[in-house]
């Protein structure tokens, strides 16, 4: 049985839901508005009186399982981009490593020879309040992690200094290097 699955949503205010015939969801709300073509074998249940979304599956195959959760999930993440949207932050450690936005593209200084420049995509917004904290803020949760995911990968933290950049709620474990060996 899935728990995920069986979970009522409800809409936010100002929000409007449009369901195609072939299960296209259209999701509008004060932050933009998302589409999304969700899998034809679960049901989506939506009354307008009540302002909630129920997913319902036909049977108790485990294909049906699986995608009864996932839809619901994905309905769930486009309900809360359209009303609150998304942010994830990151921080940047390291002598002489900063970024800056300017205009459509992300300056980072990493360390390399050269700065690198990365193109933000439409939908997301990049902010860096301090030259070593970066946020990035959407309405669609899987762009603004992948992202998110893309800006870290330039630079992974590594365990010994910590260089790098790490999502802030994210904790690198430290290793102590040569010199703690070398008392013996």
């Amino acid at each position: 049985m899935s728990r995920i699955g069986n979970r009522v949503l409800t809409i936010p205010e100002n929000t409007s839901i449009i369901l195609d015939t072939n299960n296209f969801l259209t999701i509008t709300g004060p932050k933009g508005s998302l589409k999304k073509t969700l899998p034809k074998n679960i049901n989506i249940n939506f009354d307008q009186d009540k302002n909630v979304i129920t997913t319902v599956r036909p049977d108790d195959k485990k294909h049906n399982k699986q995608l009864h959760g996932t839809t619901n999930s994905l309905i769930n993440g486009m309900l809360i981009g359209v009303s609150k949207g998304f942010m994830k932050e990151l921080e940047i450690n390291g002598v002489g490593y900063r970024a800056a936005v300017q205009d459509n593209v992300l300056n980072l200084n990493l360390g390399f020879s050269h700065p690198v420049k990365f193109e933000i995509p439409l939908g997301i917004t990049i902010v860096a309040p301090k030259p070593t904290i970066l946020q990035v803020s959407g309405i669609d949760k899987q762009l603004v992690g992948e992202v998110a995911a893309q800006i870290r990968a330039y630079r992974t933290p590594e365990p010994y200094k910590g260089k790098g950049i790490k999502y802030k709620t994210e904790h690198i474990r430290r290793k102590e290097g040569k010199a703690a060996g070398k008392g013996k």
